[in-house]
């Protein structure tokens, strides 16, 4: 079958390429710590049903272990090496098949290979942070290739890293009124996207959730990413279509042949 993505918000996305679920940074809540989701249904259960589930750094609103929880058993995830130290509850996660990688690591899931690749982003457990796990993105090969690249900046080795790509999943804003180092806006997701030159781009990880009682606090940071970067994407990438989804919406890219 053609490949199909969806989001379901925030960085949580199913990527089902050669009969195999591939869901990334699952993120099931309606409300975390001090963020709650203001915009998108929560997503079904037939949103947690998936063969695999990559994690991409460890910070709460990617790594949250009541979502993976969720996950049927036999379920894999993969982690960034030093997450089950870093991260206790992972290990009460019996019923799933775990694996921590690096970037650089290769997993076979079914027809599929999954690369981890590297992200500049801070990869700790944070407030705590005492362990240091390298972030993440991850390349998904099978009747095409899905780049989901986590939370991360620019950097000048990411076209190489990365590799060649048909689809390109891109953090374009945040969950707060300001972005920190590390991250992608739609300026720079745009720029990246231009490295990169895949045939298609999904924005993600914007306008879903946001501080609670910040709702008239810098307002166009949450719903503006999306469409800035569909207008950015236009000026410095124009051979690549963005698609640009709804929360729960799902898309079947054009790949190469």
């Amino acid at each position: 079958m053609p490949v199909e993505i969806t989001w379901w918000g925030h960085a949580t996305c199913t990527v089902e390429d050669s009969d195999v679920r591939v869901l990334t940074d699952p993120l099931f809540a309606r409300r975390l710590a001090h963020l709650r989701r203001r915009c998108g249904a929560l997503p079904p259960p037939g949103a947690w049903r998936a063969d695999v589930a990559v994690v991409s750094h460890l910070h709460a609103d990617h790594l949250h272990v009541p979502s993976l929880a969720r996950l049927a058993p036999g379920t894999r995830l993969l982690v960034p090496r030093g997450a089950l130290r870093a991260v206790p509850g992972l290990r009460r996660l019996t019923r799933l098949r775990v694996t921590e990688v690096a970037p650089g690591d290769r997993v076979t899931v079914g027809d599929l290979l999954i690369r981890a690749v590297p992200a500049l982003h801070d990869g700790r457990r944070l407030p705590f942070g005492r362990h240091r796990s390298p972030a993440l993105g991850y390349v998904v090969e099978g009747e095409a290739r899905t780049y989901f690249a986590g939370d991360t900046g620019l950097f000048d080795s990411m076209a190489e890293e990365v590799g060649p790509v048909d689809v390109a999943l891109l953090p374009v804003g945040g969950w707060g009124p300001y972005l920190g180092e590390g991250h992608l806006d739609a300026g720079r997701a745009a720029q990246a996207l231009a490295r990169l030159a895949p045939r298609s781009a999904v924005p993600v990880h914007y306008g879903t959730y946001w501080p609670i009682g910040m709702d008239a606090v810098r307002p166009h940071e949450f719903h503006a990413p999306g469409d800035e970067f569909v207008r950015l994407a236009a000026r410095r990438a124009p051979g690549v279509v963005v698609h640009r989804l709804r929360h729960g919406e799902s898309v079947r890219p054009e790949v190469a042949r």
